[in-house]
């Protein structure tokens, strides 16, 4: 089971992923409203999808660092399951 710490610290990695990736969304949209070249324009979402996968990357890097910081313990059964073994 997950502490409390690495809880909320995934938590902030997760708001702190979300709200980037809107931000990314937001400036290509933007971008792609300041052009009429189609070349900039998939040069904007290109832009985006780089962020967002970025974004997502550190997220995950995040959890693995708060997962080694608290042990290591991710809430999953050694056996694979939660199940008490009975």
């Amino acid at each position: 089971m997950q502490s409390a710490k690495e809880k909320s610290a995934n938590a902030a990695a997760s708001a702190k992923a979300g709200m980037e990736k809107s931000k990314a969304s937001a400036d290509e949209r933007g971008d792609k409203m300041k052009t009429r070249d189609p070349m900039e324009k998939g040069a904007a979402e290109q832009r985006k999808e780089e962020r967002k996968m970025g974004a997502e990357g550190e997220k995950q890097g995040e959890k693995q660092v708060n997962a080694a910081n608290t042990g290591g313990v991710t809430g999953h059964h050694p056996t694979g399951g939660f199940g008490s073994g009975v």
